[in-house]
């Protein structure tokens, strides 16, 4: 019996995660996390039984434990309690699913736990990948990628020798303004860009995925997975998500990885890695598949590919600077607060007035986080 801790449950990753566990049937769920949806986590705490739940503050941890006074679950509440959930002394892989820098401490926490980390959370290695992969090693902890992206190159470079890889490439769909122009996308508004044509993901990561924003956070996440240079991580566009990323090697030969647009797929990968588990997901149809199409990225439209490339080779705080005003900004967005195009210049702003810190510990990098949200809000009121 295989036991998990789950950060972020109630998430699209966090429930999918749980769908893998209910089909599975071999594998228990020690502990849950989720920020304000105690409803949902009424309900998964009933039918997972953790020995640990955990929720973003006391008011509401109170309520819940009133709730689940019945059952054997603990109740825990705010940063301690995504700790101690994600350090609970069952689990052996910590599913980081929570959205957001809110991932950095517990995933640090874990690996110093020793437990292996099937890794949702792409901001914990943007913005502190120089101190997350370092202690991994040292404590001789596995992650394991659940970006679709990450998972597939992960899957190709399985049994390779990685020094021989030439160049990853990650794939994009493009979202769902592919193909328009700057003054087309002027008076967009969220429900128009949450409308991703593949991918069934949440209201954030959707709205990266409209920006680009998140194929330069994926960029930023492979280069400290892979120990791959940035020059050598390209981006193409592959508009049906058929082909989910690949390697090319010194030799000319290229390594895909395929498969339906069903995130449950890289989640159990990560959940049982080495081993292959059968999985009730649409299969792709190579007679009827007649063509794979590709497309350069339009980085003069679509500017969260080439800023994020920027704070990447500046390094330092700065790509935890970019993670932040795309944070803040994305949601002054959700909220009407801004348009479409000014994320983006929320994002340069706050690089450009950032004073860089070359070599970040981990209070730094927090720091810089609420000093950018600070810079945000008294430019751009909520």
């Amino acid at each position: 019996m295989k036991k998990i801790a789950i950060l972020g449950s109630t998430g699209s990753i966090g429930t999918q995660t749980l769908d893998v566990v209910r089909r599975n049937g071999d594998i228990q769920v020690t502990a849950l996390t989720a920020n304000r949806n105690i409803d949902m986590l009424e309900q998964q705490i009933r039918e997972f039984r953790p020995a640990l739940a955990a929720v973003g503050d006391e008011t509401l941890a109170a309520e819940l434990r009133t709730r689940i006074a019945d059952t054997d679950t603990r109740v825990a509440a705010g940063m301690d309690g995504l700790v101690e959930a994600a350090t609970e002394p069952q689990a052996e892989i910590v599913v980081t699913a929570v959205v957001g820098m809110i991932g950095i401490r517990p995933t640090i926490a874990a690996i110093e736990a020793g437990k292996d980390i099937a890794l949702a959370n792409k901001e914990t290695l943007v913005t502190a990948g120089h101190l997350i992969m370092p202690l991994a090693e040292k404590k001789g902890v596995r992650i394991l990628p659940v970006d679709s992206e990450h998972c597939a190159i992960f899957q190709c470079l399985h049994g390779e020798n990685r020094t021989e890889a030439d160049y990853l490439w990650i794939t994009a769909s493009g979202g769902p303004f592919r193909g328009r122009k700057r003054e087309e996308l002027a008076d967009m508004r969220p429900a128009d860009a949450l409308k991703h044509p593949n991918w069934n993901m949440g209201s954030k990561i959707t709205i990266d995925s409209a920006t680009l924003v998140n194929k330069g956070l994926e960029v930023m996440e492979a280069r400290w997975l892979f120990g791959m240079p940035l020059e050598r991580i390209r981006v193409v566009v592959q508009p049906a998500s058929v082909i989910h990323s690949m390697v090319e090697f010194r030799d000319g030969a290229v390594m895909a990885q395929l498969g339906a647009p069903d995130m449950r797929m890289p989640i159990q990968y990560a959940l049982y890695y080495p081993e292959r588990r059968p999985l009730p997901v649409d299969r792709l149809d190579f007679l009827t598949l007649q063509q794979i199409r590709f497309e350069a990225p339009d980085t003069d439209t679509f500017l969260g590919l080439p800023l994020a490339r920027e704070a990447a080779q500046t390094g330092g705080s700065m790509p935890t600077v970019f993670n932040a005003a795309n944070e803040k900004a994305v949601a002054l967005f959700l909220r009407e607060k801004i348009r479409f195009l000014e994320i983006y210049d929320v994002i340069r702003g706050a690089m450009e007035q950032h004073t860089l810190i070359p070599e970040p510990g981990l209070d730094a990098i927090l720091q810089t986080e609420q000093d950018t949200y600070a810079w945000i809000e008294s430019r751009w009121k909520a």
